[in-house]
C-alpha cells in the first residue's frame, strides 16, 4: 500500500467529514475542506502534472510553499502522478535550497503563486516556468537544460557517498554501505531507487554536522510507521491533529498521514503563529480542541510553564496524546511540574533519525510515575521498536551490546531510505545513528549524541548531562548547553522568575562533577529554534558572542588604577567569595585560597577579557604567585611603560606610501621613498604573499613600496610567479632593557648555550664560526577561528593608504576570515559549506579571493566583504590551493575528484578540466611562465606537466608513492616532495635531474627563492629542515623537535646585517627562525597547539595557523648581539 492509497480509502469512508482546518488566527473564521474537496483538488493537480511532466523515469517534484489549506491536496496530487514530493522551504538560505534541488536533480518544482518572485530571485538561471493551475494556486517550473547538464555531471561523477571497499577485505562482491558498519555481499537482495512508483518523498538533513544529506524515502519505509502509530495513539475520525512540523522535517509526514488515513482532521496554521505561544495555544486548545500533538521538547517549552500547566496539560485539556521526539526527552521532574494531577493526557517518547524515516521506537510514560511519591530521577527509556524496525546497539568493535553502553543502529528488512547518490541498498541495512545509549534490563536509555561528547579537563562526557541537571532546578523554565568554540561550556537558561546566577552555579556544583560545571551562565528570554523546532545552536553561539562583546565594552579599564579593584572582584567571583566582605591580602595565593587548576583557567580567561588581549605567562603566575604579583604581571602587559616595553602603536604602520624612485641591482629592485605609484587604471594594486615564497605583484607598471627606509623585492620580472620572493622591510629596533622570559620572549643562540634548541649539522667548514644575532618572537595578536587552522595564510598589501593589509585564511569551523594584519581585527567572516584546508589565492584584479572547500565547491569571494561572487562545483573535496595566471587571470585548482580545473572567474565558467589518471589532487598546482607549463602532483604518485591554455598533457612522471607536496619551480627546474622520503628535481622537459633522500615522508612543499641563489628548502617527517643546492647536494640540515609538515619561507632585513632568514614550523607548535645560509637557529617560539600551516612573513610580522583554533601573528625583533 502507498500513502495515497491509504488516504483515498479513508476519504471514501469519510467523504463529508472535515479533513483540513486552516486558521490564520487573525479574527477571521477558520476555513476547512472536506475529504471530498481535498481529493477532488488533488485529482485536478494530478491530471495537470501528468500532462506537463515527463514520467518515463522515476519522478520527483519539488513543492515550494508555505503551509495553507491547499497543502494536503498539493501533496496528495503529486503522490498520485505517481511521483515523490520534495518540499523546498522558501525561508531556507537560497544556497542550501539550490544545493538540495540540484543535488536531488529536481526536474520540476511546483511554486505557490504568491511565492513566484521570491523563487525566481533566489534561483535565477536554474528554472523556468512552464504552466500554471490558477485556481489551485500553483505554477510549475522546469529545470533549465544547462542546469540539467550540471546535475548529470554530479550524478555521473564518482560520489563520496557511493559504497566503498571494505578495508582489508579483498573478497569480490563485498562492500560497506555508508553509515553502516556491517559488510553486505552482492548476493543479497537489494531495494532499487529506480523502481517505478516506489518513492514517497525526498528530504535533506539539516547539514549542521557537515554537508546536508539527501534522503529518498520509499512508501515501504514510511507506511509501517503510519499504521503502528495510528494504533498506538488510538486515532479515530473524531481526532484533531496539529501540523506542528515543517514539511522539510519528516515528522510532518506522520502528522499529516496519521490524520488523513484515519478520517481525522489536520489543523494548519501560518508559520508565524507557531512562534506566538498565546495565539497558538488559543488556536489549538480553545478553538479547535486538538487531541493529538507531536512536537519537539523545545517546541513544547515555547509555550512556557504557565501555558503548559493551565492549558496544554491542564485538568480539562482536549489533548489526549502528547508525543515528544527529535530531541532529548525532558527529565521527569520537569514533566511532573507541568502536568496537572488530574490531567489524563498520555505522553510518549519517540526516537528516530531522518535517514530511516521517520520514527524507530516509542515508549508510553506510565501514569504512576506522575504520582507525588514516585522517585523524580526515574529514567525514561526509548521504548520498543516500531513495526518493521530493527534496533541494535553496538560497541566500537561493532559487537552487539546486551548490557552496557554503545551506539544505536536502525534498520529493518524494508525500513530503508536512499542517501545521496545511492541507487541500490541491501535489504536489512542498518544505519549508524551517532546516538549513544545505555542498555539495562533490555531497555535503552539515551546518553547523548556522538557530536555532543566532549573532552574537558581530561574527562570525556556528554554535555546533555549538564542540561538535564539544570532542568531539574526549580528556577529553570528551559535551558540549553553549547561547547563554545570547543573551549567553553556555556549554559543558557530561560528562567521562570528572578534567578540568582551565583546560587544556580552553586546548586549545579552540588550535582555535577567539576569538569561538567559550566564556564559561564547566560540568561535569555527564550531558546532560539531552527525551522524544525529544535534548539538553534548556531544562534546560541551568536548570542554568547554578543554577550562577550558587551562584557568587553562594559569592562574596559580606563587606566591602571582600576585594575587592582577589578582584579579583586574577579578573584572573589571565581572563588565563590563575593559574599565575603573581608579584603584580600596582597600575599594571597590563588591555589591556597580555594582555587584549583580549572578555576585558574577561568580566572585567566576573565583577566584576558578584561584587558582585551592575551597576557603571556599569566596562567603560570596565577598558579604560583601572589595576587600582587599577578597584578604587576598584568599591569606590565596591559599598561606597558613606553621606556621599557615596545609601544606598538608608535610603530609606523606598514602600509604602502607613494613612491616610485627605484635603483636596479641585477634582478632586484631597490625602492626608496618619496614618489607616486604608477597603477594600472581601474584595477586594485596589490602585493600578495603566500606559502613557500609565492609572491605576486599586480597592476603596478613599474614598482611598489614598503615604508621603512628601503625594501628589496626579488621579482624575476614576473617570469616565474611561483618562485618570486619577498625581502622583508627592516626589523623594528626596540629597547633591549626590561625584557624577561615571563613576557613571552624566547631566544635561541646555539645548542651549546641552549640545550633545548634544535641541532645544526654544518656541511661547509666555513660555516663553523657563527656570529649570532639574538632575535625574539612575541605574539602580536591571535585571531580565534573556532576550530583547527591547517590552511596557510594569504597576505595582501593594497596600495591604497586607507586600506590596511589583510590576512585571508580559513579553518575547520567552515569560516573564511579576513584579518587586519596590523591589528588582528577580523574585517569579515564568511561561513562556507564545510571545513577549509585550502589556502586562498587572490584574483588578478585583486577584487576576489579563491578558496577550495571540503563540500566540493571552489568559492570565489569578494575580497572586500567576503560575499560570494561565484561557486564552482567539483565532484569531491577540494583541499588544493588555487594559483592565478598573472597574465590571463585564469585560476587553476585541483580536487579530490582526480581532476585539475581551469576557471575563468569573470565569465563564471570552467575553461577546461583534466583527469589526472587516478589519484586525488591534494596539493596546489604550480605555474611556470617560461616555459608556459602547469605542474600538478597527485596522490596517485603522478607528476604532470600540462599546457595551461589547452589542458593537454606535455609529459608525466610516475613516482610510485603519493605526492602531498606541491611542486615549485624556477627558470630551470621543478621540484616536488614525496612520501617515499625523497625530494625529486625535474627539468622542464620532464627529465629527472636528481633526487635527495631523507629518512621520513616529505609532505612539505619545496621553497625556492632567487634571494638564496637557487637553493631549495623543505622539511621532512624525520624532523629535519633541509637546504640543498640545485645540483641536489646538501648544504645544511637543521634538526627540529618534531616533524616538519609545512613549507619554509625565506626573508631578509637590512637591520639584521642583511641576513637572509628562513621561517619554518614543526608540528609540535614551534616556529623556527633559521639563518638561511648556515642553518643556525636564530629564534624559536612555541605555540600552544600543533602546526600544520606554513608561515608567511611580511615586514616584521610572521603569520601562521595553529590547531588550537587560532591564527597567530608574531613580531620579530632584535634583543641583543653576541659572538658564539
Amino acid at each position: 500500500m502507498t500513502l495515497q492509497q491509504l488516504v483515498n480509502q479513508a476519504a471514501a469512508l469519510h467523504s463529508d467529514r472535515k479533513a483540513i482546518w486552516f486558521d490564520e488566527c487573525n479574527g477571521k473564521t477558520p476555513s476547512f475542506y472536506t475529504y471530498t474537496t481535498m481529493v477532488n483538488l488533488a485529482m485536478e493537480l494530478t491530471a495537470f502534472l501528468q500532462k506537463h511532466c515527463d514520467q518515463q523515469r522515476k519522478c520527483e517534484i519539488g513543492l515550494y510553499c508555505y503551509p495553507g489549506i491547499n497543502l494536503p491536496s498539493w501533496i496528495l496530487g503529486i503522490l498520485q502522478v505517481p511521483a515523490a514530493y520534495s518540499p523546498v522551504d522558501p525561508d531556507a538560505p537560497p544556497m542550501l535550497s539550490t544545493y538540495f534541488m540540484t543535488k536531488s536533480n529536481l526536474q520540476y518544482v511546483l511554486v505557490e503563486n504568491d511565492k513566484i518572485n521570491k523563487f525566481q530571485m533566489s534561483h535565477a538561471g536554474f528554472y523556468h516556468s512552464t504552466a500554471a493551475i490558477e485556481h489551485i494556486g500553483l505554477t510549475l517550473f522546469q529545470m533549465n537544460s544547462s542546469s540539467t547538464d550540471l546535475n548529470s555531471q554530479i550524478d555521473n561523477g564518482k560520489s563520496k557517498y557511493e559504497p566503498f571497499k571494505a578495508p582489508g577485505n579483498s573478497q569480490p562482491g563485498h562492500t560497506v554501505c555508508p553509515n553502516q558498519t556491517e559488510v553486505k555481499t552482492s548476493e543479497q537482495r537489494h531495494m532499487d531507487v529506480g523502481q517505478k512508483d516506489s518513492l514517497a518523498y525526498v528530504l535533506h538533513t539539516s547539514g549542521t554536522t557537515g554537508v546536508p544529506k539527501i534522503v529518498r524515502v520509499p512508501h515501504k519505509c514510511i507506511v509501517p510507521n503510519i499504521h503502528h502509530l495510528k494504533s498506538i495513539f488510538e486515532v479515530t475520525q473524531d481526532d484533531v491533529l496539529f501540523l506542528a512540523s515543517p514539511l522539510t522535517f519528516d515528522p510532518s509526514v506522520v502528522e499529516l498521514f496519521v490524520a488523513l488515513t484515519s478520517g481525522a482532521s489536520i489543523l494548519v496554521v501560518p508559520n508565524t503563529i507557531k512562534m506566538m505561544p498565546l495565539e497558538l495555544s488559543a488556536a489549538l486548545f480553545h478553538r479547535h480542541q486538538v487531541t493529538v500533538l507531536q512536537a519537539t521538547p523545545t517546541l513544547l517549552r515555547r509555550f512556557g510553564a504557565h501555558i503548559i500547566k493551565s492549558t496544554v496539560l491542564s485538568a480539562n485539556t482536549s489533548l489526549r496524546v502528547l508525543a515528544l521526539g527529535g530531541e532529548t526527552f525532558p527529565v521527569l521532574s520537569l514533566l511532573k511540574s507541568w502536568k496537572h494531577k488530574e490531567n489524563k493526557t498520555s505522553i510518549f517518547n519517540l526516537y528516530g533519525i531522518t535517514e530511516v524515516s521517520s520514527w524507530a521506537t516509542c515508549y508510553k510514560i506510565p501514569e504512576e510515575v506522575f504520582s507525588a511519591d514516585f522517585r523524580a530521577d526515574f529514567p525514561i527509556p526509548l521504548g520498543s521498536p516500531l513495526l518493521g524496525t530493527k534496533v541494535e546497539v553496538r560497541d566500537t568493535n561493532s559487537a552487539a551490546v546486551l548490557e552496557g553502553e554503545g551506539q544505536i543502529f536502525i534498520g529493518g528488512e524494508e525500513r530503508i531510505c536512499f542517501l545521496d547518490d545511492e541507487m541500490t541498498v541491501p535489504l536489512g541495512t542498518m544505519r549508524e545513528t551517532g546516538d549513544f545509549v545505555r542498555v539495562q534490563n533490555a531497555e535503552l536509555f539515551f546518553l547523548g549524541r556522538k557530536d555532543n561528547q566532549i573532552k574537558r579537563h581530561g574527562k570525556r562526557f556528554n554535555i546533555e548531562c549538564l542540561q538535564q541537571a539544570a532542568e531539574d532546578l526549580c528556577q529553570v523554565e528551559a535551558c540549553a548547553v553549547t561547547w563554545y568554540q570547543q573551549k567553553k561550556l556555556i549554559l543558557f537558561v530561560a528562567p521562570k522568575d528572578d534567578l540568582e546566577e551565583r546560587e544556580m552555579l552553586k546548586e549545579l556544583q552540588k550535582h555535577l562533577p567539576v569538569y561538567a560545571v559550566p564556564d559561564d551562565l547566560v540568561l535569555i528570554k527564550a531558546l532560539p529554534l531552527t525551522s524544525h523546532g529544535k534548539v538553534d545552536i548556531s544562534e546560541l553561539n551568536k548570542i554568547y558572542q554578543n554577550h562577550l562583546d558587551s562584557r568587553r565594552r562594559d569592562s574596559k579599564l580606563s587606566g591602571a588604577e582600576e585594575l587592582w579593584e577589578t582584579l579583586q572582584y574577579l578573584w572573589k567571583s571565581v572563588l565563590g567569595l563575593l559574599g565575603d566582605s573581608t579584603g584580600i591580602s596582597k600575599d594571597a595565593v590563588f591555589l591556597y585560597s580555594g582555587g584549583d587548576s580549572l578555576k585558574a583557567l577561568r580566572f585567566h580567561d576573565e583577566i584576558e577579557m578584561l584587558v582585551g588581549k592575551a597576557v603571556p605567562g599569566l596562567l603560570e603566575v596565577i598558579l604560583s604567585r601572589s595576587i600582587e604579583e599577578v597584578y604587576r604581571h598584568i599591569l606590565k602587559n596591559a599598561f606597558p611603560n613606553e621606556d621599557q616595553i615596545m609601544n606598538y602603536d608608535s610603530v609606523v604602520k606598514r602600509k604602502l606610501s607613494g613612491n616610485s624612485g627605484e635603483e636596479f641591482h641585477g634582478k632586484h629592485i631597490k625602492l626608496k621613498s618619496g614618489r607616486n605609484l604608477e597603477v594600472a587604471s581601474g584595477l586594485i594594486s596589490f602585493i600578495a604573499l603566500s606559502r613557500g615564497n609565492n609572491f605576486l605583484s599586480m597592476n603596478f607598471t613599474k614598482s611598489f613600496l614598503q615604508p621603512s627606509n628601503s625594501v628589496q623585492v626579488g621579482v624575476e620580472l614576473l617570469q616565474q610567479p611561483s618562485f618570486l620572493h619577498l625581502v622583508t622591510p627592516g626589523i623594528i629596533k626596540s629597547h633591549t632593557q626590561g625584557y624577561e622570559v615571563e613576557n613571552g620572549l624566547l631566544t635561541v643562540t646555539d645548542k651549546a648555550k641552549n640545550p633545548n634548541s634544535g641541532s645544526v649539522q654544518q656541511i661547509c667548514a666555513e660555516c663553523s664560526h657563527v656570529m649570532t644575532v639574538e632575535l625574539a618572537l612575541r605574539v602580536r595578536w591571535k585571531a580565534n577561528t573556532r576550530k583547527c587552522v591547517d590552511a596557510s595564510p594569504l597576505v595582501i598589501i593594497v596600495s591604497k593608504k586607507e586600506v590596511s593589509a589583510s590576512v585571508y585564511i580559513g579553518s575547520h569551523s567552515h569560516a573564511m576570515q579576513a584579518i587586519d594584519l596590523d591589528l588582528g581585527e577580523v574585517k569579515w567572516e564568511k561561513n562556507l559549506g564545510d571545513r577549509i584546508e585550502s589556502s586562498a589565492c587572490i584574483s588578478k584584479c585583486g577584487n576576489f579571493i579563491v578558496v577550495g572547500c571540503y563540500d566540493g565547491l571552489v568559492y570565489v569571494l569578494q575580497s572586500s566583504d567576503g560575499e560570494i561572487h561565484w561557486t564552482f562545483i567539483t565532484e569531491d573535496t577540494v583541499k588544493s590551493s588555487a594559483v592565478v595566471d598573472p597574465s590571463s587571470g585564469l585560476v587553476y585548482i585541483g580536487s579530490h575528484d582526480q581532476h585539475v580545473y581551469t576557471l575563468d572567474i569573470y565569465k563564471k565558467a570552467c575553461v577546461w578540466k583534466l583527469h589526472c589518471e587516478g589519484g586525488a589532487v591534494f596539493s596546489s598546482p604550480c605555474l611556470s611562465s617560461s616555459p608556459h607549463h602547469l605542474y600538478v602532483a597527485t596522490l596517485g604518485g603522478l607528476l604532470l606537466a600540462i599546457n595551461p591554455v589547452t589542458g593537454s598533457k606535455i609529459w608525466k612522471s610516475f613516482l610510485g608513492k603519493p605526492l602531498f607536496s606541491s611542486p615549485h619551480c624556477n627558470e630551470k627546474y621543478v621540484c616536488v616532495g614525496c612520501v617515499d622520503g625523497n625530494l625529486y628535481c625535474y627539468s622542464h622537459s620532464g627529465e629527472k635531474v636528481w633526487q635527495f633522500s631523507t629518512k621520513g615522508p616529505v609532505f612539505s612543499s619545496p621553497c625556492i627563492s632567487s634571494l638564496t641563489k637557487q637553493e631549495v628548502f623543505f622539511g621532512s617527517h624525520d624532523c629535519f629542515i633541509y637546504c640543498c643546492n640545485m645540483e641536489g647536494n646538501l648544504l645544511w640540515k637543521f634538526e627540529a623537535t618534531s616533524s616538519v609538515y609545512g613549507t619554509p619561507f625565506v626573508f631578509q632585513s637590512e637591520h639584521l646585517k642583511n641576513k637572509i632568514l628562513l621561517a619554518a614550523a614543526s608540528t609540535d607548535g614551534k616556529v623556527w627562525i633559521l639563518n638561511a645560509k648556515s642553518g643556525a637557529a636564530e629564534a624559536v617560539v612555541k605555540l600552544p597547539g600543533e602546526v600544520f600551516s606554513s608561515p608567511v612573513v611580511w615586514g616584521t610580522k610572521l603569520v601562521v595557523g595553529c590547531r588550537n583554533d587560532y591564527v597567530y601573528c608574531l613580531d620579530l625583533y632584535i634583543t641583543a648581539k653576541k659572538d658564539s
